[in-house]
């Protein structure tokens, strides 16, 4: 099981909220300048998603799991993540 593309979008856009402005993750948050924001604003509502966007979106996704060391198991919420994690900010 993996996790479904809207529960990436809510995830992906609360990391966004909690870290954007956070010295730790500045280097990851700068690679992924298109991919964070689009699932950010996606999350709220105020965008739709194109398949390019898509194609961000999924490379954003993979990059945060292999930076915290973890797979895809299918997730529900963020703290998920850092309690599965190796590496969290």
């Amino acid at each position: 099981m993996t996790t479904d593309f809207s529960r990436k979008l809510e995830i992906l856009g609360d990391f966004y909220k909690q870290f954007r402005d956070n010295e730790k993750m500045s280097e990851f948050i700068e690679f992924n300048d298109i991919g964070l924001p689009l699932a950010y604003l996606a999350s709220e509502g105020l965008c739709d998603v194109s398949d390019d966007g898509k194609k961000y979106i999924a490379e954003t996704w993979e990059l945060m799991l292999a930076t915290v060391g973890i797979e895809d198991t299918g997730f529900d919420h963020i703290t998920e993540i850092w309690a599965a994690g190796e590496d969290t900010p």
